[in-house]
């Protein structure tokens, strides 16, 4: 799909979706407890459907409760035909998958995963807990997305793995045997995935985790924080480079509603900034432990007014962006929409220490210099990030300027924002993939559908 996006003041109060990282992680932590929890106002986009999937394939009974919203904005989640918004699942958990629900002849539960790669990532190693035989596989993306040191990981406590080259199709079996294990984590969710899965393997096996390298820092903050509400044990190193988690735990039952998430909440705010408006964002909690409210930092070294209300976060723009140098090493999502926006300031903006946003969805350092130059920003590639040339906003070099958003929807978006500060109107292919975190964000920026 296609869209235009015009230029314009981008101005309002928006209500953020919920964070896909906490819906993904609550939504298999509920599938691996033991009776019935429940999960509000979580995200409802194409990832965590995609991690719905996964879990029902596993054995859990989720069910979804719908309703319209009786106080406009309430509910970010997109309407389905009867103009109703998904209000909770209620998920009945396993106490660890023990009964898989298989779906072929030869006993092998075939999973997809879609785009999503947290989804994927977390299941291998759950997947590994069990004596099935479960096939993971994905979209385009997805298959070109290696997970070769968790796989390496997994292989070393017992788990049985086949893969190509480390990407999918990826076949695993248990039993996970516990023991001693090495790993780089060029994404953090490699060691998520590890962390959410080590307390289910029997009581006696131990695993230990050494970790090489470790990116994304706040999303093992995220994940420790879940084993802590629910009373698992475990020992770890204050840098993060050791970690102990005895088995024979196992995963409480919960009710609780989903944050809004950080990531999402960088696109609204990034159009503002672009556009010189003022956009109050509803939905984020100031004390959650996601990295990428450094979003909001960034916006105020660059020259934004950002102030809290309360929950209420507002972000405006009264005089001109400067660059700046920023470390995005915990936060890479973020570098699509800080490239944007560097765009619109003036000198350069260096965006480093992060070369993993090179394994994305997308190489999305080398996207980003392409697609910007479509605009006639001129960046200069770094091994490890990107530096954006800044002149107060972008000259295409034709009327009518096509930008590849790459299937990546953090690409579509970042561009989608791009566009309402602008001197003419973008068009953007691949535009669906916004859907898979972000649902109605090009509407709320009134993109037209141009095929």
């Amino acid at each position: 799909m296609r869209v235009r996006v015009n230029p314009r003041n981008f101005s309002g109060v928006v209500r953020i979706p919920a964070s896909k990282s906490h819906t993904i992680r609550q939504l298999l932590i509920a599938s691996l407890a033991n009776g019935i929890s429940e999960i509000h106002y979580p995200l409802d986009s194409l990832d965590t459907r995609s991690c719905v999937s996964v879990c029902k394939a596993f054995g859990a009974e989720i069910t979804e409760y719908r309703a319209v919203d009786l106080q406009a904005g309430l509910n970010p989640n997109p309407p389905d035909e009867n103009g109703e918004k998904l209000v909770s699942w209620k998920i009945r958990g396993n106490g660890g998958f023990g009964h898989p629900a298989v779906n072929s002849h030869d006993g092998v539960t075939r999973i997809d995963v879609g785009n999503s790669g947290t989804t994927l990532y977390m299941a291998l190693a759950v997947a590994g807990l069990q004596t099935g035989t479960f096939e993971f596989s994905g979209d385009e993306q997805i298959k070109k997305r290696s997970a070769a040191p968790l796989l390496d990981a997994l292989a070393d406590l017992g788990v049985c793995v086949r893969s190509d080259n480390g990407c999918a199709p990826i076949t695993v079996k248990g039993p996970w045997g516990g023991g001693k294990v090495s790993i780089s984590c060029p994404t953090s969710q490699y060691l998520s995935a590890l962390l959410i899965a080590s307390p289910l393997a029997p009581a006696g096996a131990v695993t230990e985790i050494e970790v090489l390298l470790l990116n994304e820092k706040p999303y093992i903050e995220m994940t420790l924080s879940y084993l802590t509400a629910h009373g698992i044990l475990f020992d770890f190193s204050p840098d993060y480079s050791r970690f102990v988690i005895p088995g024979g735990s196992s995963w409480k039952t919960f009710s609780r509603s989903v944050p809004g998430d950080y990531s999402s909440a960088a696109f609204p705010a990034c159009a503002a900034a672009i556009s010189g408006g003022s956009v109050t964002i509803l939905g984020l909690d100031p004390d959650d432990t996601q990295g990428d409210k450094f979003f909001f930092d960034m916006l105020n070294q660059m020259g934004c007014e950002v102030q809290w209300r309360g929950e209420e976060f507002t972000v405006s723009r009264s005089r001109s962006l400067r660059g700046g140098t920023f470390d995005l090493n915990a936060t890479p999502d973020l570098l699509p929409a800080a490239a944007v926006t560097a765009a619109f300031a003036a000198g350069d903006t260096a965006l480093v220490n992060v070369a993993h946003a090179r394994i994305k969805e997308t190489d999305r350092i080398a996207v980003m210099a392409k697609e910007l130059h479509k605009l006639g920003v001129s960046c200069t590639e770094l091994p490890d990030g990107l530096v954006v040339h800044g002149k107060g906003g972008f000259r295409p070099a034709q009327e009518n300027c096509i930008i590849d958003g790459h299937g990546d929807h953090r690409i579509v978006m970042a561009f989608a924002a791009a566009a309402v500060g602008g001197q003419c109107s973008i068009e953007i292919e691949s535009a669906e993939s916004a859907a898979v975190t972000y649902p109605g964000f090009l509407e709320l920026l009134g993109a037209e559908r141009v095929w």
